[in-house]
């Protein structure tokens, strides 16, 4: 059965028996990996899936490293991501096979990016020693894996030693500020115009004075020449934005209402920053 706490990092996988000695990687294919997963039999401690050859192989043997149990891991599926240069399958074959080199490239490996900067080489060295890969890249037969999944579970030489130099990292609880401090460079209005099918973005002054006007068909064609043209100096507000538009672009394709959500209260002793609607409260306008 699975074990609280394990695997220690989220991504996209079901932990199935932690006393199995066999993790299977599924490459790109979610699909197959859901497959397995409902088929899988007592060998298996976990299926899941793997993106790039750089945080998702980092976090794979982190995961992996954190259940001694696992002796076995069957790479299986397609390395699909070939069209942009990814291919995590090959990648992690070659960490297998070489390991990295000075500068924590993985040695051999043909990816876009096969660098692992959230690795010890430590670390590296004890998925290697420890976790024998199995090569099935673009094997997509369920009872293919789970075959070799069985005939790795019969030379199970048992649990191998712990790894305890897991690197820690800060967790911090998100929040949102009672209060935000308004933007030197002005305020924004954010409506759909749904005769043109199209996106605005009006940008006052803090007096309430419209000084500029930008349109365009996604959200990227109006935040970043604002940000060019510097009508937005700090960061929350920016965040603000571009979740604002981001809903705009849903209520213009999907045809359903938007009224721009106000900000948290905005204060700031040296500037007074009038509402989105620029009519002195927050009062809900709604845009057409």
């Amino acid at each position: 059965e699975p074990r609280a706490g394990w695997p220690p990092l989220p991504g996209s996988y079901k932990p199935l028996y932690y006393h199995a000695p066999v993790a299977v990687c599924t490459l790109t294919d979610d699909a197959l990996m859901k497959r397995l997963a409902g088929t899988a039999t007592s060998e298996i401690a976990i299926a899941g899936t793997m993106q790039t050859e750089n945080l998702g192989i980092e976090r794979l043997l982190q995961n992996t490293l954190a259940n001694s149990n696992i002796r076995f891991l069957v790479l299986c599926g397609g390395d699909s991501r070939q069209a942009i240069g990814h291919l995590p399958g090959q990648s992690l074959m070659a960490l297998s096979h070489a390991g990295v080199d000075e500068r924590m490239r993985i040695i051999g490996a043909p990816g876009k990016r096969p660098v692992l900067r959230n690795v010890s080489r430590e670390a590296i060295e004890h998925f290697r020693r420890t976790i024998e890969v199995v090569d099935l890249v673009g094997e997509t037969s369920v009872s293919q894996i789970l075959d070799a999944a069985k005939n790795c579970a019969l030379r199970n030489p048992g649990p191998a030693e712990p790894f305890s130099g897991t690197r820690s990292v800060a967790t911090i609880a998100g929040y949102v500020p009672q209060r935000m401090i308004s933007d030197p460079a002005g305020y924004f209005v954010v409506f759909p115009d749904r005769g043109r099918q199209l996106l605005m973005l009006e940008h006052y002054r803090n007096d309430g004075v419209l000084d500029v006007v930008i349109e365009g068909h996604s959200p990227a064609e109006l935040y970043i020449p604002a940000i060019e043209k510097h009508l937005i100096s700090r960061l929350d507000h920016a965040a603000y934005l571009g979740k604002e538009l981001a809903r705009a672009e849903q209520a213009l394709l999907s045809g359903g209402s938007f009224i721009q959500d106000a900000a948290p209260e905005i204060e700031n002793e040296a500037l007074t920053t009038p509402p989105v609607c620029g009519c002195g409260s927050t009062c809900g306008e709604k845009h057409p």
